[in-house]
This record gives structure tokens, C-alpha cells and sequence, in this order.
């Protein structure tokens, strides 16, 4: 039995790019296309139990996540859940725990869901725009029909379950324009984890689309969530910018890949093995193999899929390096790096601006906090 040399976190796609809806926006809804002809977009239980147990049997923690996603992963049906918590516990030795989160849209939630999820500890993920006329703009089922009030019933019968939802919540152009009126409705439900996406989509001339977030308003729609976030949040409500942002107060790694000095540590299993470098990168040049043919642990140990972490840092341009906020950002996602310095240099993040506004904003807080804790813990 070969163990991991790295914690990793595997974004599985039991389903593939299938999905109830049709949000205008999805990036994973194309994916489809690299496996013209198939018809059934379904990981057999064969391939399911072979990864479970070699996940189990790689995974250098304790602590064993299993990471759900899709496409729409319900869209698999309750019973393939009940199967893939069985094959756990079949395969699962004495001294370990395992834990499953799952992403979902949140439509197909019904209370048999919810008491699965309830019963067996699942972490959710429930993806939510904001208030129904920002949410209804871009997240339509296939037919065009809104989903505002199908996601928001789902995230109370979670709720009502005891189960609390993190919410997933993208921001674009529109959104952006309206931060403490997202903010504020997120509370109302109760939320608790709140992670903002914010939306870049490549385009030709711009370099973004119309509907990606323009940088500086979304390091604005950050500042103002922030600062409402310390007068009145502290403690209550998580969001995970702020919570990345707060980890270089106490000296700590960033749990989040983006913000790291270096990525490649949560790879994609596809529906029929396929396994890619990253989520956003699932194409043809980012195919490490498949796991029919290769084992889960050759897979995470490729030389390729470190070089495509060590990437992130290698091709960071020296504006960055220089920054005076590069330990809260270290460039960001490589995806977005679709700019070049104002001296010409490629691989500036579209977001530069933004981030940089948030990160200066927030800094003097950081600052604070971290001196109140080393003054604690002196000695």
C-alpha cells in the first residue's frame, strides 16, 4: 500500500458535465463535448469502488475527504449516494474517518436527500447568487425558468435537517454593484460559510466577457462586505476571502489552492476515469491518464501534475513578486492570468487590481490582529 506524499483533495465528477440546469455561465457544461457519443454519463460501480478504496488506502490523513461534484452530482439519484457511503464503510480500516462534501444547485433537494446528508455528516455546498432578481439573471433550468425559489427551498430543508449549508455565491458585473444588499440577504437566511466566486470569463476584445466582474468593483464589493463583516460578523459568519486573508496573521499556509504560492493538489477524477490537473484546466493537455490504467497514487505523484502546480509560482511576473500584499495572493489563480505587467511582462491576473484594493484595505486589521496574538502568545 502506497501513501501519498502531500495532502490532496480530489474533485470527483461521478455524473460528468450532466446537470438539471443550464446556468449561462458554467464553465463545466461544455465538457461534455470531449466524450462525443456517450450516452451514459455515469461512473460504474466498478470504477466507483476501485477509487474509494484507493483513495482511502493514499490519503496520508487520518481524516479521509471524499469532494462530490459535477455538474449536478443528485442528478446521479439518492440510491448511488447510499452505494458510494456503503462502499466507505466496506473499504474504510479501523483509525480512519471519513467525511463527504458535496456541491450541489440545490433543486433537486427533497426531505429523503436531506436525511441522507443529515444522517451520514455530508458537508453542502449549495450554489446561490444572491436576492431572486440577481440569482434569476444567469442561473435558468435548461428551459429558461428561473431557480431562485427551487435553491432557496432546498438550503431550508437542509437547514430544517440541521444540516448547514456554505454557500457558494458568483460574482458578476451586475452583483458586484450591490455588496451589502448580497451580503445582507445571505444573513437573513442564516448563512454561516459564505465563499464569493468572482466571475471571469476569457473573452477576444475585451480580454473578459461583459458579464465577468470588472477588477476594481470586485476588490470594492469585497472592502464593503468587509468592513460590514468586522462591525457585525466577527465570529458569526465565515467568509473565506476574510479567513485566507486572516491565516497570514498567525503565520499559516492558505488552505485555499489560489492563494497559494503553488497549486496542483486538487485534480479531477471524470465520470469514466479521466483524471485532470485541475477543474479549471479538465481539456486535453491537462490529462494525466486515466484510472483503468494507472493507479490513484501514480496519478497524484505525476511529475506532471506537480510541474503544473510549480507553474503557478514559476511564471509569477516580477510585479507580483514585489508586491507588497503577495503573501495574501501570490497571483492568484492561474486561470485569470490573462494580462501583462504595464513593462510587458505576460501573466498578470485580471483581478490584480481588485485584489490588490481589497488586500491593502483589509491589511491594517490583519495587522492588528496578528500583533494582539503574537502579544497573547509571547513566550
Amino acid at each position: 500500500m502506497f501513501v501519498a506524499s502531500r495532502e490532496y483533495q480530489v474533485f470527483v465528477k461521478p455524473g460528468g458535465a450532466r446537470c438539471n440546469l443550464g446556468c449561462q455561465y458554467c464553465y463545466y457544461l461544455e465538457k461534455g463535448r470531449l466524450y462525443p457519443g456517450e450516452e451514459s454519463f455515469k461512473m460504474s460501480d466498478i470504477l466507483l469502488e476501485s477509487y474509494i478504496t484507493q483513495h482511502i488506502e493514499a490519503s496520508p490523513s487520518e481524516t479521509v475527504f471524499f469532494s462530490w461534484h459535477g455538474g449536478e452530482p443528485m442528478v446521479l439519484g439518492r440510491s448511488y449516494f447510499e452505494k458510494i457511503v456503503d462502499l466507505q464503510f466496506k473499504h474504510n480500516p479501523a483509525g480512519k474517518k471519513i467525511v463527504n462534501g458535496m456541491q450541489t444547485n440545490g433543486t433537486l433537494l427533497d426531505e429523503g436527500w436531506c436525511r441522507f446528508l443529515a444522517e451520514n455528516g455530508f458537508y453542502v455546498g449549495i450554489s446561490l447568487d444572491g436576492p431572486e432578481d440577481i440569482h434569476d439573471e444567469y442561473r435558468h433550468t435548461r428551459d429558461g425558468r428561473p431557480t431562485h425559489r427551487d435553491v432557496v427551498r432546498g438550503y431550508r430543508l437542509l437547514q430544517g435537517h440541521g444540516v448547514q449549508p456554505e454557500i457558494l455565491c458568483v460574482v458578476n458585473a451586475r452583483s458586484a454593484q450591490s455588496p451589502l444588499r448580497v451580503y445582507k440577504y445571505f444573513k437573513q437566511l442564516d448563512a454561516r460559510n459564505i465563499t464569493f466566486l468572482p466571475l471571469v470569463e476569457p473573452g477576444v476584445r475585451p480580454c473578459v466577457s461583459e458579464r465577468s466582474v470588472p477588477s476594481e468593483a470586485w476588490g470594492r464589493f469585497l472592502c464593503a462586505v468587509f468592513d460590514e463583516w468586522v462591525r457585525e460578523d466577527i465570529g458569526g459568519v465565515k467568509v473565506q476571502v476574510f479567513e485566507e486573508a486572516l491565516r497570514t496573521a498567525f503565520g499559516q499556509e492558505h488552505s485555499l489552492c489560489i492563494f497559494r504560492p503553488t497549486c496542483g493538489d486538487i485534480p479531477v477524477l471524470e465520470h469514466n476515469g479521466d483524471f485532470y490537473s485541475c477543474d479549471h484546466f479538465v481539456d486535453g493537455n491537462h490529462l494525466l491518464g486515466n484510472l483503468r490504467d494507472n493507479s490513484l497514487i501514480e496519478l497524484i505523484e505525476d511529475p506532471r501534475l506537480r510541474g503544473f502546480g510549480e507553474a503557478k509560482l514559476e511564471g509569477l511576473p516580477r510585479l507580483c513578486r514585489e508586491c507588497l500584499v503577495r503573501d495574501m495572493c501570490n497571483g492568484e489563480c492561474p486561470k485569470n492570468r490573462l494580462g501583462t505587467t504595464p513593462d510587458g511582462e505576460p501573466g498578470l491576473n485580471y483581478l490584480c487590481e481588485g485584489y490588490k484594493l481589497f488586500f491593502m484595505h483589509c491589511r491594517p486589521f490583519v495587522s492588528e490582529v496578528s500583533r494582539v496574538w503574537k502579544m497573547q502568545n509571547r513566550g
